[in-house]
């Protein structure tokens, strides 16, 4: 067969056409030019399609932000067991001291000073604000194992069942004693007595409205004593050591 092309008529040519034609045959041929008309234009539905972009939900994840944190290690030692018991406990010491192993170190190694400026040691411990807070359950916890020695001054403090003892300065006459963090010192009525190589020392006794009741000026002692009342107001007391209760 010879390939000539012939333009395909219009819908409109192929319906004239028609009209001349007889028999089935003209149908069927009316039918083939219908089809092949119809298929000449492509509708583009078989077009490629861009590539859809990844979702977010594909990205990349960073393996090292599924990482868990390391865990900690304590040292097999009384202070690795003191900063165990601290974190699993949530204990929280004074900022000045890394951890709580820290804490309890300084104040084992302050207890045989504590008594230089005439606190007895319960005393300073229980007052310095070392027992503030979390302090007090460190302390419990980890005196014990770290300095034993110094356990009954720590179970003193607690109890609240202590000697005071007091060095230079004015006191107000009172038995409970100064609220953490106040300025005014206070001194519970009753004997004290103060012992060593006295020089100068100066006490007295007043009034709530300051007017002297009893004083003294001792040159040179080895021994005082002094008797304050509960009606007293303040009891001043000057290079005379430390007063401490007589039992």
């Amino acid at each position: 067969m010879w390939g000539f092309s012939f333009p395909l008529p219009g819908l409109g040519g192929i319906l004239r056409a028609m009209r001349h034609m007889r028999g089935v045959g003209a149908v069927v041929a009316g039918i083939a030019a219908m089809v092949a008309l119809s298929g000449c234009g492509g509708s583009g539905s078989d077009e490629a399609k861009p590539a859809s972009s990844p979702s977010a939900s594909n990205e990349a994840v960073d393996p090292k932000s599924s990482e868990p944190e390391p865990s900690v290690e304590y040292p097999a030692t009384p202070e690795g067991d003191i900063d165990r018991l601290a974190d699993e406990k949530g204990w929280v010491v004074d900022d000045l001291y890394p951890a709580a192993s820290d804490f309890v170190a300084d104040t084992c190694e302050s207890m045989p000073v504590s008594a230089v400026d005439g606190a007895s040691r319960p005393q300073w411990l229980a007052e310095s604000g070392n027992m503030d807070g979390d302090g007090k359950a460190v302390l419990q916890a980890r005196i014990p194992k770290l300095c034993p020695k110094w356990t009954p001054v720590m179970k003193q403090a607690v109890s609240g069942r202590y000697d005071r003892w007091f060095g230079d300065g004015t006191y107000v006459v009172s038995s409970k004693p100064a609220a953490a963090g106040e300025d005014e010192k206070t001194i519970p009525p009753g004997m004290y007595q103060a012992r060593g190589n006295i020089k100068d020392c100066y006490w007295e006794r007043t009034t709530k409205s300051g007017d002297i009741i009893d004083n003294h000026l001792a040159t040179s002692a080895q021994e005082i004593t002094v008797t304050i009342r509960a009606s007293d107001g303040q009891f001043t007391s000057e290079r005379c050591a430390v007063w401490k209760p007589v039992r």
